[in-house]
Parts: C-alpha cells; sequence; structure tokens
C-alpha cells in the first residue's frame, strides 16, 4: 500500500499539508488559530483515498490504533446483545446493565479512534485537543443524562439514593472519580507500561507543570462551595415548622445555606468554563504554544513511528460515519445504564462506588487504552497529555456544564461534594503533581499510583449512601420532605422545650 507521503489528499480528507506547507509564511511557531482555520493538515492523517469504501471501512475500524484496542473490538458482541436485552428481557436490570456497561468498551473506543483519525486531519496541537474532546463526548453525555433522569423527592419522601432515583450524588462522584482515574488508574499505568519498555522515561516540563497547575485551580473552584458549607452548616437554626419548636434566629436556616450554595456552584460553574476556554484559546493563538514543540519531539521518538504512518486510515467521509455510528452507540448504551442504576444500587452497590469508580472506568476506557499504548510506544508527553488534559476538561468544562444543565432543568445539582471525595481528589493532584516534579518517570512510581487508585476504590465500597451518612447534607435533621428521628442528649432536649415554652 502507498503511504501518505506519495498521495496527495483526497477529496474525502481536508487539504493542504500544514508542515511542509511554507508558502503562506507559516513555520513551526506560527499562531494555531489561523492554521486552523485555513484548514491546513498534516501529511500523515491522509488516506490516499476518498469517499466511503465498506469493506476498508471494517479493516480499518477492526485494525484500530493498536493491538489492544483491536483485542477490544472482539467485545463488540456484547452492543446488539444489551440492546436485545433491553427490550427482550426488560425484566432483569442487572443483565442489561452488565451487557450495556461491557458494550460501552467497544463503542468508546471506536469514538477515540475516529477522534484521532479526525485529529491527523488537523494542525498537532488543535489535533490534539479535538482528540481529548471527542474522549469526554462520552463522559459529557453520560452526565447529562444522569441530571435529566434525576427525580426529586416527592412530598413525604426523603432524598433516598440512586435506587430511589437521586442520582446527584452519583454525578458528583462520577466528576470526581473521573478526575482521580485520569491522574491515578491512568498515568500510573502510562508510568509502569512505559518503564517495562524503557527504564526511565523523562517528559516536559510545559506539560506537567502547566496541566497540574490547572489541576490545582480547578481543584480550588470545585473545592469552595464544599468548604463554604462545611464551615456553615453547624450555624443553621431549625424552624417551628421543622421541629416543633421557637428557634432564637429564624434567618439562616438549612433551606437557606442549602440555597446559597446552589447559587454559589452555578456562579463559580459559569467561571470555571471561561477559565477552560481560556485554556483553549492560549493554547490556540500562543505563538509558542505550550505543547506544539513537545508534541513534535515526541513524534520523532515513537518507537513505532513507521509502522503508524504505514498504517490504513480512514477518508474524511468514513471518519465522520465512524463519529456518529459511534456516538450514536454510546449514547444508547449510556441511557441503558442510566435506567437500571436504581437496580444495581438496590443490589447492593453503594452510590459512591458506582460514581466514583465504575462509572468512570468505562467511560474513560478509549482514552486510557490510547495513553496507555502511547506509553509502551515512548511517547510519554502525549500520553501524559491524555492523562491530564481529559482531567483538566472535567474539572473546568464538563463538571460545570452538568451544573449549568441542571440549573436550566430546574434541578439543584451542585459543586457541594462529599469531604472524604474532595479530599481525596486534592491529595491526588499532590501525589501526581510531586511524581511529576522531577521530570522522569519509571515503573514503581506507576505501581505506587495504581495501588493509591486501589485503596480509593475499596473505602469507597464501604462508604455509606446518602441516607446513612452524609457530609455535605443535613438530612440527619431535616430534609425536603420533613424532619427525621434524632438522638439528642436529655439535657439539651429540656433547654429546647424551656425556650419553646417561654417563647410561646
Amino acid at each position: 500500500m502507498p503511504t501518505s507521503n506519495t498521495h496527495p489528499p483526497a477529496d474525502g480528507d481536508v487539504h493542504g499539508h500544514g508542515s511542509h506547507d511554507n508558502t503562506d509564511g507559516s513555520n513551526e511557531n506560527t499562531a494555531l488559530l489561523p492554521s486552523f482555520l485555513r484548514g491546513e493538515v498534516e501529511h500523515e492523517g491522509e488516506s490516499g483515498r476518498h469517499g466511503f469504501d465498506p469493506r476498508h471501512f471494517c479493516n480499518v475500524t477492526y485494525k484500530s490504533s493498536n493491538i489492544v484496542s483491536q483485542y477490544v473490538n472482539f467485545l463488540w458482541p456484547f452492543v446488539p446483545l444489551a440492546i436485545i436485552f433491553r427490550y427482550a428481557l426488560p425484566n432483569h436490570p442487572l443483565l442489561i446493565f452488565g451487557f450495556a456497561y461491557v458494550g460501552m468498551i467497544p463503542s468508546a473506543n471506536l469514538l477515540g479512534f475516529a477522534g484521532q483519525e479526525f485529529a491527523k486531519k488537523m494542525p498537532k496541537v488543535a489535533g490534539t485537543l479535538i482528540e481529548t474532546t471527542f474522549g469526554s463526548l462520552v463522559e459529557i453525555i453520560l452526565f447529562v443524562v444522569l441530571i435529566v433522569k434525576h427525580r426529586e423527592p416527592v412530598e413525604g419522601e426523603d432524598g433516598g439514593n440512586g435506587d430511589k432515583g437521586n442520582l446527584i450524588p452519583i454525578i458528583q462522584a462520577a466528576i470526581l472519580g473521573s478526575i482521580l482515574t485520569n491522574l491515578l488508574l491512568c498515568l500510573g499505568l502510562c508510568f509502569f507500561v512505559g518503564g517495562l519498555r524503557k527504564t526511565t522515561q523523562k517528559f516536559h516540563a510545559a506539560i506537567s507543570e502547566t496541566g497540574n497547575g490547572l489541576l490545582l485551580v480547578a481543584a480550588f473552584g470545585l473545592l469552595i462551595p464544599s468548604a463554604f458549607y462545611s464551615a456553615l452548616k453547624g450555624e443553621t437554626t431549625f424552624g417551628k415548622s421543622s421541629l416543633g419548636f421557637v428557634i432564637l434566629k429564624d434567618k439562616f436556616t438549612p433551606e437557606t445555606l442549602q440555597r446559597d450554595i446552589l447559587k454559589i456552584s452555578q456562579v463559580t460553574s459559569v467561571v470555571l468554563i471561561i477559565a477552560f476556554g481560556c485554556y483553549l484559546l492560549f493554547n490556540a493563538k500562543s505563538q509558542h504554544s505550550v505543547f506544539h514543540e513537545v508534541i513534535e519531539m515526541d513524534e520523532h521518538r515513537d518507537l513505532d513511528r513507521e509502522q503508524d504512518q504505514a498504517r490504513m486510515r480512514y477518508t474524511g467521509t468514513e471518519t465522520i460515519i465512524a463519529l456518529t455510528i459511534s456516538l450514536t452507540l454510546a449514547t444508547l448504551l449510556l441511557i441503558y445504564l442510566v435506567e437500571q442504576i436504581e437496580a444495581v444500587v438496590h443490589s447492593g452497590v453503594p452510590d459512591q462506588f458506582l460514581g466514583l469508580i465504575l462509572l468512570p472506568l468505562v467511560e474513560k476506557a478509549a482514552e486510557h487504552l490510547t495513553a496507555i499504548d502511547e506509553a509502551y510506544d515512548g511517547v510519554i508527553n502525549v500520553a501524559l497529555f491524555h492523562c491530564l488534559g481529559p482531567s483538566i476538561q472535567t474539572a473546568l468544562f464538563n463538571g460545570p456544564l452538568v451544573v449549568i444543565v441542571g440549573w436550566i432543568l430546574n434541578k439543584p445539582m451542585d459543586l457541594n461534594f462529599e469531604i472524604f471525595m474532595i479530599v481525596l481528589v486534592v491529595l491526588g493532584i499532590l501525589v501526581v503533581g510531586n511524581f511529576l516534579r522531577d521530570g522522569e518517570s519509571n515503573w514503581l512510581e506507576g505501581a505506587l499510583l495504581v495501588i493509591v487508585y486501589v485503596i480509593i476504590a475499596i473505602a469507597s465500597w464501604y462508604y455509606p449512601n446518602p441516607d446513612v451518612a452524609t457530609s455535605n447534607g443535613i438530612e440527619g435533621f431535616v430534609t425536603s420532605a420533613g424532619p427525621k428521628h434524632v438522638t439528642i442528649d436529655r439535657a439539651l432536649l429540656k433547654q429546647l422545650l424551656m425556650v419553646a415554652n417561654s417563647e410561646a
């Protein structure tokens, strides 16, 4: 098969030769946004064909980008089976959930691969950002489906768990779980796999320092609502309609605090999305992009560069078709997953484990496979970007976006996370930042990051559901549906009764 170097771009591809066409005065440091708008394309993204060939399309899809992704394609039978079981066996929710869960892996893998093919037809850094965005589409769809399916408790019910339609705690756990999965599990596996092939891998400080700094800023923004709530929840006072006695102060009630937290979360979400826009704009317009030279350097160090260049590729038309198919199937399977969450939680799977571990694992599968393969090929800077980039997007865009969607749908989605989980994220960012500080990685550091993730997974399995204990709610006293039974000291009860009698 002729290589892409000897063919002009076909009709189905974007025209131009990015790094080789300097007729307009462009060079390696040309601003990326104008280059992107001119439609320049990296030569390795060309297929040498045009249109749509079903046989060629299936062949390229099967071979994917690496051997691991190729093996993942053997899971495709789970996709039609999940769809069949959804309608043929509606009374077997765990079976539907299991098949849809596994079926999500090849669907996300195809989306990630099609995103890679699309990105290779773009300038380098713009393409990498686009590839990361496509990888995060599954997560965005998941969050939106969850908030749409969230059901507020009716009069006479408490908030409940996921088995009663209360999906906000699961969404909150999934936001933080996505960040932890990328930072600890994915990055740990990249360090470990890369260290097996090469004793020590060096990466550029531009990616590690910028990525870690952005994550710390994002963690700060996510932490504020939780810290605000924890600092003031002990200062709230209850009214006569809640517990049956008169209070000394009646202006700062639990309802007031919850309302303030929701407003803070909504405004913070808008600010974080603006920060994400600044991050994208900086990488698109900077004359000396943070990542451009690093990615260029890594491409020349790729141990499988020749095989990658000789590999068959999608045409532009085939890329769009692959993206459409994968997005449709991923959305369908995610809807099936969310529909069965109530049954899964009712079967004994904790809310926090479902959100913190299970959901991020499947919706990040494609990005993880891509990053691990890049680390094994020695392209550690690109692998590092695939670990830090999605974490940054989750913290600065995907998470805040679901708050905005909840705001539009009039659903109380906020950023008031469980203190346990927000502490895990902050500590995870600090641990990863410490490992990135020396600019080197080895298999031991990777193994330690994975071990930390496993410990977190164990702890999240035993973390109680919201109806049992919570650090970001006052369910132990009052819910939106009314009072709950509490145990208080006898002397305190006498004082409360005395106050109530004196004020009556």
